[in-house]
């Protein structure tokens, strides 16, 4: 028998050459289904499998016949004796899913509206649905129908611009918003820059500046009205109007986000020896006009992963937006909603009953049912549509990103889901929501959307919401 301290070196040393097989193997990268896909590549191209031989093949020695491939070690390892008794089959999932989370749904916590859809988004089947046609208030998980939306409409790569626009002679000068509500001080100060440069090799020093909003068109106040959780909705505007230095969360906004950052842009010219003279006035850059300088967002992939991970209702608005504008709708909360329900059509999602009065979900008035959320879903995890695979990634992951940051914690009611669990939340008063995916104990991706109504707290409903995905896990 062996010593216990040899046991344990033993097994110390094993799983030591484990974790540096694992480490080596991941830095060698890229990876495709579990194989590196250089290694799959050159084993397709081998004419044979198995075997070996460590003589020369020749006219006197033919080549040897490949040895048959052994079994799967863990297979076997996992075969059921031959005495043993036969295991009862297991329940079909459709099954297995009603009988775990329809006592789940009945949970008081989330009220008397609940709906709820769970497919397999590789096959787009749904294996449990409890009102999953019925239009509920989304609240943020609408987001998720936004995002799916501009990425279709508008690709992963596309950038929003901000300009800067001069009249021939240069003496009038007009900073131009394109929507991009990520614009920041670092990247108003490089576009000044620029910008002064141009002028001075046209030898002007002394200019008038306007700024131009009109990218948008329609009401720049959200129907809440003046809110932390959302700026006014204007074409222009640096560090989404936040006001105390924050980057996500409620804040509060500046009443002015256009004006302001035209107003610091004219200081930052004076600062390069260029002098605007009057502040800046809001007005139409001219027609005739001809391009200085121009700043462009990150691409919308990841416009799109910031604005799910952390529920950015201001760059959800923008994307909203910037599809409205490349489908030739206005750029308003209206035109918007129909831009995003159009895409969403040609996506080939269920609409019935669905409405987008804005992209954020913090309109009461938005519809959307767990179905479509689910649909859009699996639409993302279609390898034949990789444009969409951001709607996946920017979703929150239980436990350590964005607003799953803080649930799914050791000892909660999801515990189980704790990086399995990526899921857009959605919180109003009285109403709380989640949807997104989940792997399942045997490998499965799936798609789920939970939408309650007339909950009577978060603080009861999330947890409730929170034990239903997890229960997919298993």
């Amino acid at each position: 028998m062996l010593e216990p301290k040899v046991v344990r070196l033993s097994a110390g040393s094993a799983v030591l050459g484990l974790v540096l097989a694992a480490g080596a193997v991941t830095l060698a990268g890229p990876w495709d289904s579990g194989q590196r896909t250089a290694e799959r590549t050159r084993a397709a191209a081998q004419p044979r499998t198995g075997g070996a031989d460590h003589h020369a093949a020749g006219p006197q020695r033919p080549a040897p016949a490949p040895a048959p491939s052994a079994p799967g070690v863990l297979t076997a390892l996992a075969a059921p004796r031959a005495d043993a008794a036969p295991k009862p089959a297991a329940p079909k999932p459709a099954a297995a899913l009603a009988g775990a989370l329809g006592p789940l749904l009945a949970d008081p916590g989330l009220g008397p509206l609940r709906t709820a859809s769970v497919v397999d988004a590789t096959t787009g089947k749904q294996l449990y649905g409890s009102g999953a046609g019925t239009p509920m208030t989304p609240a943020s998980t609408v987001k998720i129908a936004t995002a799916a939306a501009a990425l279709s409409a508008l690709g992963p790569d596309h950038r929003i611009p901000t300009t800067v626009v001069a009249t021939p002679d240069a003496r009038r000068v007009t900073l131009v918003g394109g929507g991009d509500p990520t614009l920041d001080a670092a990247r108003l100060r490089a576009l000044a820059a620029d910008t002064a440069r141009a002028l001075r090799s046209r030898g002007v020093t002394s200019v008038q500046l306007a700024y131009d909003t009109s990218r948008y068109t329609g009401p720049e106040r959200h129907p809440i009205g003046v809110n932390d959780n959302i700026a006014p909705v204007t074409a222009l505007m640096t560090g989404e109007g936040r006001l105390g230095g924050t980057a996500t969360g409620p804040a509060p906004r500046s009443a002015d986000p256009a004006g302001d950052t035209a107003r610091a842009f004219a200081g930052l010219l004076t600062a390069q020896g260029v002098h605007p003279g009057k502040p800046p006035a809001r007005a139409r850059a001219p027609k005739e006009a001809v391009p200085l300088a121009r700043t462009w967002s990150e691409p919308l992939s990841a416009l799109v992963e910031r604005a799910l991970t952390h529920s950015d209702n201001d760059l959800a608005e923008a994307l909203a937006r910037q599809t409205a504008i490349a489908t030739g709708h206005p750029a308003s909360f209206e035109g918007a909603g129909r831009a995003v329900a159009g895409e969403l059509r040609d996506l080939g999602v269920p609409l019935a009953g669905a409405r987008f009065a804005d992209g954020s979900g913090l309109d009461r008035g938005d519809r959307v049912s767990a179905a479509l959320l689910t649909a859009l879903l699996a639409r993302a995890a279609d390898p034949d549509r990789p444009q969409l695979r951001p709607v996946l990634t920017g979703l929150p992951v239980g436990g350590f990103t964005g607003t799953l940051e803080d649930r799914y914690a050791d000892g909660s009611p999801g515990a189980a889901g704790a990086g399995l669990v990526r899921a857009k939340t959605g919180t109003l008063t009285g109403v709380n929501t989640l949807a997104g995916t989940v792997v399942t104990a045997d490998g499965r991706l799936l798609a789920f959307a939970f939408l309650a109504g007339r909950t009577p707290s978060a603080a009861a409903a999330q947890p409730a919401l929170d034990r239903l995905a997890a229960a997919l896990v298993s």
